[in-house]
Parts: structure tokens; sequence; C-alpha cells
């Protein structure tokens, strides 16, 4: 019996094994962070907003959003959203290329493809445990060997249905994102170069392109799409219209920008020399400058390119955010003040000007960062960091249970459930029972609990 038990044991696990992988071949893998920039999210929703159309969504429903992983990705994970880690902007050399990836990812979304998911592992969790009550019924019989052989061609059965399941949605994607393109007047250049360039990946990185790899990968083989595509870009009106030079001077902008931001400054100096004296360049070298704590040679970046560009408002707020940084945020006002104006008060950009009035410690400018944060907050809920300093200016003056309500905002985004839930409960504690802040303190407090008591099952 003891070694009965042993088997049904292996077997059991063996499943639940098998179980635990389809769900991460279902979901994507977790954000490492969100990177947020204002100039960033304007250029990604214009992108965008033509291929929303396209698919027939309205545009200011569909957030794109960057994620900082150097790995060449996007994905769709619920709702009406796309995420692009920032290694696939790096990657790219056209905002045509992230339009083709835009253009599929929208695919995902029209059809329904994170919610159908659940029928790909559904049906292939029925075969899994089914090869596993059949692998334990012969292992009770004392054919152990047969239970376990049963149990591994059950296994790869259920994963084998699950990828062909994954490989139909790409290819759905695929015609999907052909169409709106198309539909939008865009070249599919982009897209055909863009797969090419994950092609070279894979031939450098040694993968097969055999048919036995097919059979095992989420992904129709890179070659097979670029065929595929190819036959329906190249027929199409949209084929040979010229890329949008507008869109492609910001897209240049916009990576050389993140560059900068994510790479260590001896890589970003390499990538950008001082020989080249161009916008995007420069861009990239005052992000390493300061990076580096190189404030000065940061600050004449930043002042080259607001000579370039005097109203700029993402070069005011450059200068604005080194500034700051750099303990001298009464120096930045000015540039932060206007960078705030020209976007009309763009929640981001407002949040970094409400921070800098904080900084001076001077109460007159409270008043200010108050009525500033206050209408980011508004404009932009989901700002962790517009609530925490709205939540310092509250105790500046003593208002600690709008105070604590800020807290919880901004504890409740960041996942910190229990200090959430002490914060919303203070503020309920503090608050006019009735008014709008109490019963958002509330909400919070709800919330906070549910996600709490969601973790301790999961444990």
């Amino acid at each position: 019996m003891r070694l009965s038990m042993r088997l049904f044991a292996r077997l059991l696990g063996q499943s639940l094994a098998v179980l635990a992988a389809l769900s991460l071949v279902a979901q994507p893998a977790a954000a490492q962070s969100i990177l947020r920039d204002a100039e960033t999210e304007a250029l990604l929703q214009d992108m965008a907003a033509p291929l929303v159309a396209a698919a027939g969504l309205k545009p200011g429903n569909v957030d794109v959003v960057l994620v900082n992983d150097s790995s060449i990705n996007a994905f769709v994970a619920g709702g009406q959203a796309i995420y692009i880690h920032s290694g696939l902007i790096e990657a790219a050399d056209t905002a045509n290329e992230v339009q083709g990836v835009i253009a599929h990812e929208l695919g995902h979304i029209t059809g329904g493809h994170v919610i159908r998911s659940g029928e790909g592992i559904r049906t292939a969790t029925g075969i899994s445990l089914l090869s596993l009550l059949v692998g334990i019924g012969a292992a009770l019989a004392g054919a152990g060997e047969a239970g376990m052989g049963i149990l591994a061609a059950g296994q790869q059965a259920a994963v084998g249905k699950y990828l062909a399941f994954s490989r139909v949605q790409e290819s759905s994607a695929d015609a999907a994102g052909a169409q709106y393109l198309s539909k939008a007047g865009i070249s599919g250049r982009g897209s055909l170069t863009f797969f090419q360039k994950l092609q070279n990946l894979e031939f450098r990185y040694g993968y097969r392109h055999d048919d036995e790899a097919a059979f095992a990968s989420t992904h129709p083989l890179s070659g097979e799409r670029i065929t595929r595509l190819r036959e329906d870009y190249v027929k199409d009106p949209a084929w040979n219209t010229p890329d949008d030079p507008v869109l492609q001077a910001r897209f240049e902008r916009v990576k050389a920008k993140l560059f900068g931001y994510v790479n260590e400054p001896a890589a970003t100096l390499r990538e950008y020399p001082l020989s080249d004296r161009s916008i995007p360049a420069r861009y990239a070298r005052a992000y390493a400058y300061h990076k580096d704590a190189q404030v000065d040679k940061a600050l004449a970046e930043a002042d080259g390119l607001l000579a370039a560009v005097p109203d700029d408002p993402y070069f005011l707020e450059l200068r604005g955010q080194i500034l700051l940084e750099s303990g001298r945020p009464d120096e930045a006002l000015s540039s932060l003040r206007r960078a705030s104006e020209l976007t009309y008060y763009q929640p981001l950009i407002a949040s970094l000007f409400g921070h800098a009035l904080i900084a001076t410690e001077d109460p007159q400018h409270y008043p200010e960062a108050e009525q500033v944060l206050r209408a980011a907050v508004a404009r932009d809920r989901y700002n962790p960091f517009a609530w925490y300093q709205l939540g310092v200016v509250y105790a500046a003056r003593g208002d600690m249970p709008r105070a604590r309500l800020a807290s919880a905002e901004q504890q409740s985004m960041n996942g910190q459930y229990g200090e959430a839930l002490r914060s919303a409960q203070a503020a309920v504690a503090g608050l006019p029972e009735g008014t709008p802040d109490w019963l958002r303190a509330q909400d919070i407090e709800y919330q906070a609990r549910a996600e709490l008591e969601q973790q301790k099952n999961r444990r």
C-alpha cells in the first residue's frame, strides 16, 4: 500500500505541475514596473489612435502602457490595455514597426483572446485530469509503469492542445492587425520588418524552425507569419504609404529618452556620443548625465534642447526635473510651471510641479501645490506619486484625515493593502460622515480588506 501511495503522490504531483504550467502559459508574466512619462504616453496614444478607430474601438478607451522590461515583448492582459516592453521600443527603428505590434495586440483585444484563453485551459485541463484518473486507476490495479505512461501521454496531449489553441489565436491576431493597418491607411512594412527582426533573433539564439519546434511553440514560426502576411501587405493600397515624418521624429526622441533613462550612463554615451548633436542624442545624454549626478552637463544638454525649441514642454519638464532632483527646487519652479501651462496641466507634469512647490519648504507655496495636485489626481486617479505629495500638503496644514485618505489611495495602488486598510480606517474615523471623501475612504477600506482576505486564502 505504501508503494501505491507514493506512486499516487507522484501522479498527483505531476498532474498539478502540468496544470500550473498551463496557467503560466496562459497568463503574461507580471510586469516588473510600469514606466510613466507624459511625452511617451502621448506618443503611444497618437500612434495607436487610428488603429484603435479602425478596430471599431474608441481611442480614449484603449490604454497603451509601457513596461520596464528589456525583453522584446507586448501583450494584453484583460480589459482594453496594451502593454509594451521597453525592450521592444529599443529594438524598433521606426514608429511604423511599433504600430504593427499595436495592431496585432488590438487583434487580441477585439478577438476576446484573454477571455477565451480560459477555453483552451479548460480543454487542456480536462485532458490532464482524465489522464490522471486513468493513470491512478492503472496504478491501483498494480500496473504502476502503465499508469505513469498514461499520465505522461495525457500531459503531452494537454500541453499540445493548449499550444495549438494559442497558435490559432496568434494567427487570428496577425490577420486582424493587417486589416486594421489597411483600414487606417498605414503600411504593413513596419510589421514585416519587425517580424524579420524577431526571426533574426531566433536564428541568433539557436531556436529551431522545424515541425517539432512549431508544435512546441505558443506562436506560429516567424518565417510562416512573414510569408503569410507579406501576401496581404504587398497588395494592400497602403503598402507604399510613406511613414509619417512628424510621428517618426517624435518616436526617435522618445526612444532616445527611454534609452538614457533605463540604461547605464556609459552605455548611453556609447550609443549617443558627443559627436552626435541631434535632438534625440542630446535628450539621451541629458538623462545619462542626470543619472550620473553630473548636474552641469545634464543642464547644458537640457539648455541646448531649449535653445533649439524654447517652448517645448517636455524639454522644460526635463530641465525642471534635473534641478528639482539636484536639490534646487526653487530654480525648478519656472520651468515646471511653464511646462504645466503648455500641456494644460497634464497630470504627470503637474505632479512634478506640485512636488517642486512642496520641496521649497515655503508654506506660501502650499496652497498652489494643493490646487495643482488635486487637479492632477482628479484627471488621473492612478498616480500614487501625486497622492503621496497631496498627503504631504494635507499633513503640512494639519488636515490629518485627508492626509490619511491620500496615503490610503497611494498605498492601495502600490499593493500595500495592510497599510491602506489602516490609513483608510483612520480617514473614516476623522472625516465628516457621508461626505465624498468619507465614502471614498470606506471604499478603500472594503477593497483593502477584500484583497487581504484573498491573499490569506491563497496562502
